[in-house]
């Protein structure tokens, strides 16, 4: 339509040039109310850069995109996660819908939009509390329940013993029995966690959820708590004291001669509890098996556990010889004599013949000195003499060499030849005596283990003449000390002894 029609229309109608002429202005009036901010407003009608909320960083955006943004951030956040409250010992989670979180998202935009725009300079980092709606009661309970997990009351240690004590008696007891169980309760120290403290750390996520999220698991954690006061350390000693017991050697009755049964130990080690126990958490059980313990003496140890008498005699370095030294002292050691039994070392021993490994040495035959197979048989013999005197054994059969020897003095020798010459002695005591024989370190050893029923010691001297022509007469004397005094209760004489000067 061309416009001379269209002025002369509207002339003819002045009501509806009025409605076009207001529509105009009103056109007019937004196009300036959307134009003169924007062209007052240096940046462009968009929050200033550094400028974040909630952690997240809206800066240079619109308003319009700053909520977008947001909206998106605190779906994947705040409204779409839930809060994990690690522990030292377990997690407490809040999830959005138990806290009844709900955000003024458009209003948290407008407080940013304003940095920089009001007066002051207000902090460009921006949280969400005060835009965030929440059921308070809610937040409360879920630290409640942080503080129970983290709590503790004190509590002092205790002990107590599992399963059925074993026969401890030796002579009862089963090596297949078991063993009670100690077990400890550790204690517990007294701890509190302030719930104010975990209400500030939900609200300090709540108030920056999108830097809580970028920094790693969505929530925070409670460092572990000192406590407030601590539990006693268990009373080892005295727990011992109660459970445990030494073991107790089988032993004799010296005035009834008969066996006592001793008992085996029972307990635990201290160190091993401690151990155990620094490893253990707090009220935590700490299970430590008992165990038995063997006595010294047991059985028949019980029988030879008193040196009744010991001696030892340098051997020389023939090497026939000493192999029969050694034969003999294998077939002595661990023989035992019985009560009132007559020990023959010709019996004990054998005949020492080459079948048998005995080697050919010098030896006495009379008062010559002839190569004999088991040669050296009498040092053997000599040594155990000593060892029966001095044990005060009763000697049955005893002979001294037909010249004298140089491993004991004068009178203290007792020789031995198969089929002619025996060294014999019995057991006059109510109970057994066993020998201990061996040749080391250039030396025949031999001891007489048993039960000493003496109140006594006994010390072998002996003297001697040699003023004859042909012999060498010798006296043996038994002396008898008092165990308690050391005094000297009698001194009688053993034997006599003839040795021919001249050697054939």
């Amino acid at each position: 339509m061309k416009l001379p029609i269209l002025f002369s229309r509207l002339n003819r109608d002045p009501k509806r040039l009025r409605r076009i002429g207001g529509l105009a202005a009103l056109g007019l009036l937004l196009a300036l109310v959307c134009l003169v901010p924007r062209l007052a407003d240096p940046y462009d009608c968009r929050i200033l850069d550094g400028v974040s909320i909630g952690g997240l960083d809206v800066g240079g955006m619109t308003r319009f995109q700053a909520r977008s943004a947001l909206k998106k951030a605190l779906d994947e956040t705040l409204l779409g996660r839930d809060l994990v409250i690690a522990l030292p010992d377990g997690a407490v989670t809040v999830s959005p819908e138990e806290a009844g979180l709900q955000v003024r998202v458009w209003d948290a935009v407008r407080d940013a939009y304003r940095v920089g725009r009001s007066e002051g300079e207000p902090n460009s980092t921006l949280g969400l509390l005060d835009n965030i709606r929440f059921d308070s009661s809610a937040l409360e309970e879920a630290a409640d329940a942080c503080a129970g997990a983290c709590g503790r009351t004190l509590a002092q240690p205790t002990w107590r013993l599992e399963g059925t004590r074993p026969e401890l008696a030796t002579d009862r007891w089963q090596e297949d029995a078991p063993c009670q169980t100690l077990v400890i309760t550790k204690g517990t120290p007294e701890i509190r966690l302030d719930v104010q403290v975990v209400l500030d750390g939900i609200l300090a996520v709540y108030d920056m959820p999108v830097s809580a999220a970028a920094a790693g698991e969505y929530g925070f954690s409670i460092p572990a708590l000192t406590p407030l006061a601590l539990p006693e350390e268990p009373d080892l000693e005295a727990i011992a004291a109660q459970v445990c017991s030494e073991p107790v050697d089988d032993s004799l009755d010296l005035d009834t001669y008969a066996f006592v049964p001793g008992a085996y130990g029972y307990g635990f080690s201290t160190e091993q509890v401690r151990e155990a126990l620094a490893a253990a958490d707090w009220g935590q059980d700490v299970s430590i098996p008992l165990s038995c313990t063997a006595p010294e003496i047991l059985g028949q140890a019980a029988y030879f556990r008193d040196l009744l008498g010991a001696c030892q005699t340098r051997h020389n370095d023939n090497e026939n010889r000493n192999t029969n030294l050694r034969l003999i002292c294998q077939i002595l050691d661990g023989h035992v004599v019985e009560p009132g039994e007559t020990f023959s070392f010709n019996d004990v021993v054998g005949q020492r013949t080459a079948e048998r490994g005995f080697k050919p040495a010098p030896a006495y035959s009379g008062n010559r000195l002839v190569d004999s197979v088991g040669g050296g048989a009498c040092q053997t013999s000599t040594t155990l003499y000593n060892c029966v005197l001095l044990g005060d054994l009763e000697v049955v059969t005893r002979l001294c060499h037909g010249a004298s020897v140089g491993y004991v003095p004068l009178g203290l020798d007792a020789a031995v030849n198969w089929g002619t010459t025996d060294f014999a002695f019995r057991n006059n005591f109510h109970f057994p005596v066993k020998i201990r024989a061996e040749v080391s370190d250039g030396y025949v050893k031999m001891e007489l283990w048993g039960t000493d029923e003496k109140d006594y010691y006994i010390e072998m001297t002996s003297n001697y003449d040699d003023s004859g022509e042909t012999a060498i007469y010798a006296v043996s004397y038994k002396n008898k000390y008092d165990k308690q005094t050391g005094q000297l209760i009698s001194r009688e004489r053993e034997a006599f002894s003839t040795y021919y000067k001249n050697i054939g």
